[in-house]
């Protein structure tokens, strides 16, 4: 049995990380749930959420907007919609692109414009809780 899983996250803007680690908690749309190496291959869905990827120099937090988690015998891939490390959040800035989104979604114009200021807002707000 191997001690590493060898592990992959992209987004659609770049790979964040790739290397073998000794598990990797995420989350599902049906729960969170840890990777260990040799683990059982499935695939699902994820949800707005952490990734807590587990190293033996400690754990980093990637927040992901969703996307989809592929445990196969080689190891896990997760293909995120959005991807940002924790530490790599400004949370001053992220909190002056909130309150320019909530004005988006709060106009009452363009309704495919709302919609996504909508969508967008909720994403901001997650990572913003995430953070604490």
């Amino acid at each position: 049995m191997a001690d590493t899983l060898s592990f992959s996250l992209v987004s659609p803007e770049r790979e964040l990380f790739s290397g073998d680690v000794k598990q990797v908690d995420a989350p599902g749309v049906e729960g969170e749930f840890g990777v260990l190496p040799a683990h059982a291959p499935f695939m699902t869905v994820l949800k707005p959420g952490v990734v807590r990827i587990h190293e033996a120099a400690g754990v980093t937090p990637v927040f992901v907007r969703g996307g989809f988690a592929d445990v196969t015998p080689a190891g896990l891939t997760i293909l995120a919609e959005e991807a940002v490390r924790l530490s790599d959040v400004d949370a001053v800035a992220l909190d002056a692109e909130i309150a320019k989104v909530r004005s988006d979604a709060n106009d009452p114009g363009d309704e495919a414009r709302k919609a996504r200021a909508t969508e967008r807002l909720a994403y901001l707000e997650a990572l913003k809780a995430a953070l604490k």
